[in-house]
């Protein structure tokens, strides 16, 4: 049975898994070249990019009745908004051709954990609704 809550996980841990993998070739690149001046933009790529959507889809998958509605669309398009805007920005932040990008991207990043924070405090975490509870009923009781 395939709940809506799921494609919420995946729309947080899919990016999340393309995320990691861009940033640990950039390791690799950065540890091959010697060169780590871009080191803040490779950690907050990793930061948020993998880690805050990797636990954000986990609590999507875990809370059902957070996810499914326009609240979570809201945060998967700001928190996405938010990687692909801080982690340029802070390049040229470093390179100095201009801090903008990145402090754009600050703000998206404080929103994105602001509506994660509104959902957590609203949904709760991991708890199932009544109308789901019959369906996660377990198939087997456990031996006395």
């Amino acid at each position: 049975m395939r709940w809506e809550n799921e494609t919420y996980r995946d729309m947080f841990l899919c990016p999340a898994a393309v995320f990691a993998l861009v940033a640990m070739v950039w390791g690799i690149q950065m540890s091959a070249s010697h060169d780590h001046t871009m080191s803040p933009a490779h950690g907050h790529l990793n930061l948020i990019g993998f880690v805050a959507m990797s636990i954000f889809g986990a609590h999507y998958a875990l809370t059902p009745q957070a996810a499914g509605g326009r609240l979570a669309n809201i945060h998967f398009v700001v928190t996405v908004a938010t990687v692909l805007v801080l982690t340029p920005g802070i390049v040229m932040a470093i390179t100095e051709r201009g801090e903008v990008l990145a402090q754009i991207g600050s703000i998206l990043a404080v929103l994105s954990m602001a509506l994660f924070a509104f959902v957590v405090f609203r949904h709760g975490t991991g708890r199932i609704s009544d109308d789901r509870a019959s369906e996660n009923a377990p198939l087997h009781q456990p031996a006395e």
